[in-house]
């Protein structure tokens, strides 16, 4: 079963693509859509390819304002982790997205580990700066001690549920 995206507002088929990382012909094709043009705010949209994060046992709630991103299994606390969060003018986004891929070793900033979110730009990643953790200095990703997010990927699968609260 697919993950399911509710359309909100300002949403065009083209961003839903460009935030899933999919071809937009994809997308089309896998809602039997016939103007792709004409889409509506509350419209449920299938997203091939990315598992109904209703089926996986694990969920991540970041908390903004604590700079925490905790890691439950069927509701329970697995861990909680110390996060850097975007800084002004370029702050987290909140909302619900989901894990849509992983790239080990991405270089640079990034630290040992990229996983990508369902907002195009945005992932939760590792560091090449661990004095930044626990303080608001990211373009708006969430940034984890490298050992941190390497365990964390390790535990999570492709369309884990990631909810980012102020």
């Amino acid at each position: 079963m697919n993950h399911t995206h509710i359309v909100k507002v300002g949403e065009t088929l083209v961003s839903i693509a460009e935030d899933y990382r999919i071809p937009l012909q994809t997308l089309i094709a896998a809602n039997t859509i016939t103007n792709p043009n004409i889409i509506f705010v509350g419209q449920q949209i299938a997203i091939p390819g990315i598992p109904d994060p209703s089926t996986i046992l694990y969920t991540i709630l970041v908390s903004i304002t604590n700079r925490t991103l905790t890691l439950r299994k069927n509701n329970d606390i697995v861990k909680t982790y110390p996060i850097a969060v975007g800084r002004i003018l370029h702050q987290t986004p909140t909302g619900e997205f989901v894990i849509i891929n992983k790239a080990p070793n991405p270089g640079g900033p990034f630290g040992t580990m990229w996983m990508s979110l369902s907002k195009k730009h945005y992932g939760i990643h590792g560091t090449n700066d661990p004095s930044s953790i626990g303080k608001a200095v990211s373009k708006g990703c969430i940034r984890m001690y490298n050992e941190d997010v390497n365990e964390l990927a390790s535990i999570v699968p492709i369309g884990t549920k990631v909810t980012i609260r102020p």
